[in-house]
């Protein structure tokens, strides 16, 4: 069969990486599995049983090398995948084949390879992530100063620095780190602890000693690289903790929704692009178009994230007593999927945030059109210390205003407010005194400063903390 007959995931085919691919492949979840035995039996070893070091060292050789047709021949008989790699292991490590999997039930693999599969592929989001936020924080840098025109509910309102804006980005990206890493450093492993929770296969083991049995659990978590256990569990771990790794994902996939919208409608105004390469076509009529592809892909995976993270809290909702089964097919759909989305996500804001196109003289013309609506309070206190009545100018000023909108509007025209004022005796200013008033850097505020305090103090230590993680260039494949 090829693969031309049959579906493939976009999300391994389009849009997410190897690396993180490989974490959530068939080798790494069963060569996990084939470790956490390893550890048990190491435990089990150290502990008193009867294990020798020659059955450790025959499943140590063949710790990698896994027999997946005997695996894929035994499931289609017995319908269970962990004792099909029971089987499977057993076959090439004959002398071993009795204390595989001793005393533990199929979540000791399953589960704890999901912990241990989740973490992995959290680090890699986590560098991926702080990429973006270095990327975008040059980049704010270096437009810190840049005045454009600042919108509220996509109006013109009072300008901001381009660079300002970006770090409202940062910012969000920065929240999402902040939660990533809290998430991350809370994981633990579900431990060996039976069919119920309960551990009652380990007092049989070793005959209702419960001070050795509870050295079982972190020992194996020492082993596997982590702190500790769940200190208590069903048969499963909680879901709960699949809940809070998707929400942090679909809190990332909400930041990158919002900065994609808002580089689509400033690529619109002809402000800001994303890149573009020479020979890349933007529609198949229309040749002169640059459509941000890149950033409609950003939207278009972020809002699946965010959806699937409804996934796995439905599931721990559900969930009956000490478990149920329901979850097993969803986990291996929702969670992969999550993670494979954030990945494709974050290579592409990585790819964008790296190669954003700016275009002063637009976004200048823009702002100037219009400063004359926005510099009339300027005006008015200037013709008011000349003598002038606050309320009467106010509402010149008002009327002049609407009749300046409406050739905007209604003819097509510039915005001639200010040939207006100056044409009007009310006012004690001539056109040259007027424009002085439209300088931009007089209506940005603080966005500078505030720009560039953030960034040293937040946005460049984070960089800085984070620095072994940087470098990485993201290539989009289509």
């Amino acid at each position: 069969m090829s693969n031309t007959d049959r579906y493939q995931s976009p999300l391994s085919e389009r849009y997410a990486s190897r690396e993180m691919q490989y974490i959530f492949s068939p080798d790494m979840k069963f060569r996990t599995w084939r470790r956490l035995w390893i550890a048990l039996a190491q435990v089990e070893k150290e502990l008193g049983l009867d294990i020798t070091d020659e059955q450790i060292a025959e499943m140590i050789d063949h710790q990698d090398d896994i027999n997946y047709d005997v695996a894929k021949e035994r499931e289609r008989i017995v319908r269970h995948d962990v004792m099909s790699h029971v089987y499977a292991y057993g076959i090439q490590c004959p002398k071993a084949k009795g204390i595989i999997h001793l005393g533990a039930t199929s979540c000791y693999v399953g589960d704890n390879t999901d912990i241990i599969i989740m973490n992995e592929a959290l680090g890699l989001v986590k560098k991926k992530l702080v990429n973006v936020i270095d990327s975008l924080t040059r980049f704010a840098d270096k437009y810190k100063g840049l005045p454009t025109l600042g919108f509220t509910h996509f109006q013109p309102a009072q300008p901001t620095t381009v660079g300002k804006r970006a770090t409202l980005w940062i910012q969000d990206f920065i929240m999402d780190l902040e939660d990533l890493d809290y998430v991350k450093s809370s994981l633990k492993l579900l431990g060996s602890k039976g069919t119920t929770g309960t551990q009652a296969s380990f007092l049989e083991l070793f005959d209702g000693d419960h001070e050795t049995i509870e050295k079982i659990d972190p020992m194996i978590a020492e082993k596997m690289g982590f702190k500790e256990c769940y200190a208590v569990s069903g048969q499963t771990y909680s879901r709960k903790v699949d809940t809070r790794v998707c929400n942090v994902l679909a809190g990332i996939a909400a930041t990158a929704h919002k900065m994609s919208n808002d580089i689509r409608l400033l690529q619109h105004l002809k402000e800001v692009e994303e890149p573009f390469e020479k020979t890349q076509i933007g529609s198949s009529a229309m040749a002169y178009k640059r459509n941000p592809m890149r950033s409609e892909r950003i939207a278009a995976l972020s809002r699946f994230v965010m959806i699937d993270a409804l996934n796995p809290a439905i599931t721990s909702a559900t969930q009956w007593f000490e478990r149920t089964l329901d979850d097993s097919a969803n986990k291996r759909l929702s969670i992969p999927e999550a993670f494979l989305a954030i990945d494709g996500i974050l290579d592409l804001c990585i790819n964008v945030t790296d190669g954003l196109v700016v275009y002063p003289k637009v976004i200048e013309k823009r702002l100037l059109s219009e400063l004359p609506f926005m510099a009339t309070e300027n005006i008015m206190m200037d013709c008011v210390k000349l003598g002038g009545n606050r309320q009467e100018l106010h509402e010149r000023i008002r009327e002049l205003s609407m009749e300046a909108g409406r050739n905007v509007k209604e003819k097509g025209e510039d915005n001639n407010l200010l040939d207006l004022i100056a044409q009007d005796e009310m006012f004690p200013l001539d056109i040259e005194q007027l424009k002085k008033t439209l300088e931009p850097d007089k209506y940005v505020g603080r966005a500078k400063e505030q720009t560039e305090a953030f960034l040293d103090r937040v946005a460049r230590p984070l960089v800085k903390k984070n620095a072994a993680l940087l470098g990485i260039k993201s290539e989009i494949l289509v």
